[in-house]
């Protein structure tokens, strides 16, 4: 896998030679080839609760979705193959309908937090429920509501990490419940302790 390869067009290439960064990509681009996901990322894919997602319409215009869910909704299935079951939403069908004419796909993995983004170059494949109920079972979600519409799987084709520069932290409130929660029990400890204090004295 060479993201560079399918990221760096002719049009992409010149620019670079015209700015002065082409010399740096082209050594880039001999010693980034990597089989398939490592841990590292598929550690980042399992702990994910959202991605963008851009797709490519029949019109020539680029369309982008988010997706959501808990995390982990997003199942690495094997080294070369990510998936999701497709959630009942707002019922335009724009991202499907592209996939069916044009099966190539572009996801932005974000870590708010961790200033860090995973970009990932894939073929997708539409499987409908009813046809594959063992890929149902492993995508399946326990303890949350939905309301399943069809399952999406990525074959990857190439990825890149991309730098943390301009990425503004970010937290989602359990995050940040989870960060103050050791003070709040200091609180909580403090607070107890005065009111005993002031009931001996008030005594």
């Amino acid at each position: 896998m060479n993201y560079s390869s399918l990221a760096f067009s002719d049009a992409t290439k010149k620019l670079q030679e015209k700015f002065g960064s082409r010399a740096n990509y082209a050594r880039m681009e001999k010693q980034s080839y990597v089989e398939g996901l490592t841990e590292n990322e598929i550690e980042f894919i399992s702990l994910r609760d959202e991605f963008y997602m851009s797709t490519m319409g029949e019109n020539g215009y680029p369309y982008i979705q988010f997706r959501g869910g808990p995390a982990g909704f997003l199942k690495v299935l094997d080294d070369k193959r990510i998936g999701f079951i497709d959630f009942r939403g707002n019922m335009q069908y724009i991202t499907a309908g592209n996939l069916a004419t044009n099966n190539k796909a572009a996801l932005f993995l974000m870590d708010y937090p961790g200033q860090t983004r995973l970009k990932i170059y894939a073929e997708a494949q539409i499987v409908e429920l009813k046809d594959d109920q063992a890929l149902f079972s492993r995508l399946n979600l326990t303890d949350y509501k939905f309301k399943p519409e069809r399952m999406m799987v990525f074959t990857i084709k190439a990825y890149s990490w991309n730098c943390p520069q301009h990425i503004t932290p970010r937290y989602t409130l359990k995050e940040v419940e989870e960060i103050f929660e050791s003070q709040q029990l200091h609180i909580a400890s403090l607070e107890a302790e005065l009111k005993t204090l002031k009931a001996k004295n008030a005594k």
